[in-house]
């Protein structure tokens, strides 16, 4: 089995786009008429697997197009990008792209949805065929575990990765924080962030390099991943949870969507709600080792068991050639 990879925007604009929130309007039309080009060839192949759309915020044309000329396509999803369309604040684009995605699920041969919350809007959208595959990491990415390395100062550290856009989310947390870090033995560590301003909190943040990325978190000693719980949040797959457990890390975690699945309380992790519950969570991190130590162990058996690119991988070549047969 061959296959071809033709992302939609290159290295260049993402990287303007998450160091900067923005990239050129040329890169995008550009963007556009290169896959339209690409399109214009799909019928030599057997599949196409798509991430999402063909075109972000336009109509499900080039979707039916494929129908029309007898292109079979899957349709992956690890957001809910629905909520993209049907929660605009623009009237027009929720009036003109609400069931988008609906009709994008619809026409595809199958949905490959990275949680039930994916899946079950899929199903409600008439989708023939929906398979739920969890976010994974690859483990040869993530050889440095927990227990093989070293705290770097005395000063405990919160840690954090994402984006510039999903950044804000700290904020809802930042009174916990603020009374952890007060006496001086905690910080936050964020990677990717940008600049954020915490009012209390010894905030660090750290550049996103593919290449340092892993090496940069095994120097956390939690991994937190807070959440709203809120609509375009529940669709989240919980990336984040998955590469700190990866390192051996203990979390904590918002109990919203896949959080709560990802997350076993008092096993791999801590979940929390309120202020009181997050605070008690990192003090709790902090004063007992071993209990860090157990749950960073939990953590990683369970990514090694569900979440990897090694025991999912198999189930997503199964899915491809059940679409060629």
């Amino acid at each position: 089995m061959t296959s071809e990879v033709s992302p939609l925007f290159d290295d260049l604009y993402l990287a303007n786009r998450y160091q900067h929130g923005s990239g050129s309007k040329m890169d995008v039309v550009y963007a556009f008429l290169r896959r339209i080009r690409i399109l214009l060839s799909a019928n030599k192949y057997d599949l196409l697997v798509i991430e999402y759309e063909l075109l972000p915020y336009f109509p499900a044309l080039l979707e039916r197009m494929l129908g029309w000329f007898n292109i079979r396509y899957i349709v992956d999803y690890d957001d809910a990008l629905f909520h993209q369309y049907d929660h605009h604040r623009n009237p027009i684009i929720r009036k003109f792209l609400s069931g988008k995605i609906s009709t994008v699920m619809r026409l595809s041969e199958a949905v490959v949805a990275g949680n039930a919350y994916l899946a079950d809007y899929a199903r409600r959208a008439g989708a023939r065929r929906v398979e739920i595959i969890p976010t994974v990491i690859n483990l040869d990415r993530y050889l440095l575990s927990a227990s093989e390395k070293g705290r770097e100062c005395n000063t405990f550290t919160i840690g954090w990765v994402g984006s510039p856009s999903t950044a804000k989310y700290l904020q809802s947390i930042a009174p916990a924080l603020a009374e952890v870090c007060s006496d001086g033995n905690a910080k936050l560590r964020l990677i990717g962030s940008g600049p954020v301003e915490l009012v209390g909190v010894d905030v660090e943040v750290v550049p996103w390099r593919e290449e340092s990325e892993v090496a940069q978190i095994c120097r956390f000693d939690v991994g937190i991943m807070p959440l709203p719980d809120e609509a375009w949040a529940r669709g989240k797959c919980g990336f984040k949870l998955i590469q700190y457990m990866a390192c051996g890390l203990p979390v904590i975690a918002s109990p919203v969507g896949v959080n709560s699945e990802i997350v076993e309380h008092g096993e791999n992790g801590f979940l929390a709600s309120t202020q009181s519950g997050w605070k008690q969570a990192v003090e709790t991190m902090i004063s007992d080792v071993e209990l860090r130590k157990r749950m960073g162990v939990s953590g990683q058996s369970k990514v090694e068991e569900r979440y990897c690119l090694q025991v999912a991988a198999p189930k997503l070549i199964k899915l491809f050639k059940s679409m060629v047969v």
